[in-house]
């Protein structure tokens, strides 16, 4: 690589030196050689200087909008540096201002500062000689955090300067109104009807006001003790009139509801509090406020398990136990979803109750059964032992139908005693799933799989009436010999075939997207256009049928068009309208077309026959698409790739082609 990149012999490289070269050939080559050489270097020096014409003239507009690009690019950068430089002046003047106020209010600065730091002391002077009137006005509007707030801002200036005779009177005043205040709050934090939000409110005032924790933590304790007190001798006065379901609703609703805000409630006012001063301290407080809530939480989890063994005691009854069963389920699931203490499991003692209750209904049903069999052992012997006159045979008879009852009688009791335990294994049993816990599908996830389906089923159906299309003219291009046709007559009929396949699509989709495509303005002269893209590329490529295939290099050509074409997506998604869905089928068959003439090679009648069929497509397909451009383009490119593999590339004048399609 590196000796061809600096080979002064190589015409095409950067070293290339023309006298060596020149010395090289008329060393090696005879007369004649030198002579073919020249020849082939004025050929590709013409070609070349042809391409560089037709790449100019392509490309004209956009050397001239460059060019007025970088003139009015230097029109502004020069403005930009005009304006710059007056930055810098203007910038440089309000330093040196800065620089001389600073130096002129210096002086002026600290006066200001002092007078701002006496400003500040008046005005705390001043609040301290409001401070008492104005805790007196938020007590009697009851607004006790900001009269909180107010004493906490004030506090330490009290304990500093409260001894002074100036600030005895108001100390004084603070102190018996902070009294009331902490009176207010204890009230408040004792009331049975406040909230949780009140409750926690209550005591973050009384612990801003230093009030000592463990004192508040056993009262909050025990105020909590005295309602929860309540509510177990309500549940239990209305235990009688209830049925246990009743029962055990309401002291879930009630008692263990209330017990949960109580013990969420004590985490956030006591145990989660975060005192940043004194960690050691605080966490001993919450060890013993653990501790606390541990023994209050038991006692009265204790109480209400003892009314609830109660209940279920007093519903032990042989009638239809599912009431009871229920009752139970919803105790035990209740149970086991409160989390009251992280060391104590009361689901375990939930669980003992639900045993007991379980073992003391078998022990009722066991009593019951055996009630039944020696009733009926009694009646077998009462009718053996009567005196009847019957014969052997009857005596055997009667003896077998009163075994059979006594069997019958037994067994259907079991069923009957055992019927719910079936039942409740059924679900297990048959793996039944409870409707409860079906989650319906989301709205929105239905659209979405609905509009997935609906493209997929769309996109199929573009593909499947492309690739029909695309058989047709498959076949058409394959199987017809383009090296010795003759010189073309009329359209071929594939073509024709192919426009009527895509028409009957057209009538078919209109029938359920109607004509609700977005489509350009079509030319009015779309066939005027079509000749004049046909002359043009005519009257370029008739410079062509004056070279040779060999001395022909129309690929730079074609490169620079592509260059400056945008890219056609053939498989692309489908919109739900009649146009798209024509347009994709046109562009799959189209396509397929193309790369099936790239395949073959052509002579100059073969040629000629490609120009009329284009030419009829391009006549009757353009209605069909949003952009008649696009029809253009992948005709010219079918068009232009007969032209690459034709042995004599001479194209049809375009009237000729028109008369053609017109009478085809």
């Amino acid at each position: 690589m590196a000796e061809k990149k600096f080979n002064p012999l190589d015409i095409n490289g950067p070293n290339f030196s023309p006298n060596l070269y020149l010395d090289k050939l008329f060393k090696e080559c005879t007369l004649r050689q030198i002579m073919d050489h020249e020849n082939e270097v004025i050929k590709d020096t013409q070609t070349l200087h042809s391409d560089m014409q037709t790449l100019v003239y392509e490309n004209y507009n956009k050397f001239i909008s460059a060019t007025d690009t970088i003139k009015k690019m230097k029109n502004d950068f020069k403005k930009m540096e005009t304006e710059m430089d007056l930055l810098a002046s203007n910038m440089s003047s309000i330093t040196s201002f800065s620089d001389q106020i600073n130096s002129t209010l210096h002086d002026t600065r600290e006066k200001i500062s002092k007078l701002s730091g006496v400003h500040t002391l008046l005005q705390r002077l001043q609040f301290l000689f409001k401070l008492p009137g104005t805790l007196k006005s938020r007590m009697e509007e009851k607004n006790y955090i900001q009269a909180t707030q107010d004493y906490l801002h004030a506090q330490r200036v009290l304990q500093q300067y409260g001894d002074l005779p100036s600030f005895q009177g108001i100390k004084t005043d603070c102190e018996s109104i902070l009294k009331e205040l902490k009176m207010e709050l204890r009230k408040q934090f004792c009331n049975p009807n406040a909230s949780a939000k009140e409750l926690t409110e209550s005591v973050d005032l009384l612990l801003q006001l230093n009030e000592p924790a463990k004192e508040l933590c056993l009262e909050f304790l025990s105020c909590a003790e005295k309602r929860l007190s309540e509510q177990l001798v309500l549940l239990k006065d209305q235990s009688e009139q209830r049925d246990i379901i009743d029962f055990v609703d309401l002291g879930c609703t009630g008692f263990l509801s209330d017990l949960c805000l109580v013990v969420t409630s004590f985490y956030d006012m006591f145990i989660n509090r975060v005192n940043s001063e004194d960690m050691e301290n605080s966490e001993i407080f919450e060890n013993f406020a653990a501790v606390e809530l541990d023994s209050f939480v038991k006692l009265n989890m204790k109480n209400y398990f003892e009314l609830v063994q109660c209940k279920v005691d007093s519903e032990q009854d042989v009638g239809d136990t599912s009431i009871l069963v229920e009752a139970l389920d919803r105790f035990y699931r209740r149970i086991e979803t409160n989390t009251l203490c992280k060391d104590i499991d009361f689901a375990n003692t939930a669980t003992e109750i639900v045993i007991n209750a379980g073992r003391k209904q078998c022990k009722a049903h066991l009593q019951i059964l055996k009630m039944h069999f020696s009733d009926m052992l009694t009646k077998v012997r009462q009718s053996l032992t009567t005196p009847k006159l019957i014969s052997q045979d009857d005596s055997s008879k009667n003896l077998s139908e009163l075994l059979n009852s006594l069997i019958m009688t037994i067994v259907e009791k079991i069923k009957g005693v055992l019927q719910d335990l079936v039942l409740s294994q059924t679900d297990e049993l048959f793996q039944i799933n409870p409707k409860q816990n079906v989650a319906l599908t989301n709205e929105n996830e239905i659209n979405s799989n609905m509009q997935e389906s609906a493209q997929e089923l769309l996109n199929y159906y573009v593909r499947i009436q492309g690739l029909n299309c695309s058989q047709m003219l498959r076949k058409s291009v394959e199987t017809r010999d383009w090296l010795h046709t003759i010189e073309p007559r009329t359209v071929r009929a594939v073509m024709k075939r192919v426009v009527e396949d895509i028409s009957a699509i057209d009538t078919t989709v209109v029938l359920l997207y109607e004509d609700q495509g977005t489509t350009t303005e079509h030319s009015s002269d779309s066939s005027r256009k079509t000749h004049s893209i046909s002359v043009s590329r005519h009257q370029y490529k008739s410079n062509w049928s004056s070279y040779t295939p060999n001395h022909l290099d129309s690929t730079l050509v074609s490169n620079m068009h592509k260059l400056f074409s945008e890219r056609i997506e053939i498989f692309s998604t489908v919109e739900f309208n009649k146009v798209s869905i024509l347009t994709g089928i046109i562009k799959i068959s189209l396509k397929t077309f193309m790369e099936c003439v790239r395949l073959k090679t052509f002579s100059k009648y073969g040629l000629q026959q490609i120009q009329v069929d284009t030419h009829y497509l391009q006549l009757y397909l353009w209605r069909f698409v949003a952009d008649e451009n696009l029809v253009h383009f992948l005709l010219d490119e079918i068009l232009g790739s007969a032209v690459h593999r034709c042995l004599e590339p001479v194209l049809m004048e375009p009237s000729v082609v028109d008369i053609i399609c017109e009478r085809g």
